[in-house]
């Protein structure tokens, strides 16, 4: 028998072992491949510390941990959302109002009722820190 008459039989069990392996990694590792970008998490001030509590409440679960993306949302810590292209009160908007989706492949963003303004003024607050920390700075937006 040649390897032709196998093919159909081979090219099975290889999607099978494959898909196996790739459920094993997401079990093992349920995170790998979910973060956006590599955060580096400074000495956060009083009010940042605020603000990521918040951020942990109501934004990580799509934007990830420290902002850095995940499957579900795309990183804060990005120069899109340096201070030049996204102002302040563009956060504050986008949980007020929810934001159709322009930058990237996730779908709309759903307004966040839940999320008051005091809440998200430390939201920025803790996000614009993790930014200069990553070097983002504001940058004229073109």
């Amino acid at each position: 028998m040649k390897i032709a008459d196998h093919l159909p039989k081979l090219l099975i069990a290889f999607f099978v072992l494959g898909g196996g392996a790739i459920i094993v990694s997401k079990i093992i590792n349920p995170s790998s491949g979910s973060v956006i970008v590599d955060v580096k998490v400074p000495q956060l001030s009083q009010q940042a510390n605020q603000g990521k509590k918040n951020f942990d409440e109501n934004c990580a679960q799509c934007h990830g941990e420290n902002a850095s993306g995940s499957e579900n949302g795309p990183p804060l810590v990005h120069n899109i959302y340096n201070p030049g292209h996204h102002g302040d009160m563009a956060f504050q908007l986008a949980a007020k109002r929810g934001v159709q989706r322009h930058h990237w492949n996730f779908g709309n963003m759903p307004q966040q009722p839940q999320v008051n303004e005091k809440q998200m003024e430390s939201v920025v607050f803790y996000v614009r820190e993790l930014q200069m920390a990553n070097g983002i700075f504001h940058q004229e937006h073109k």
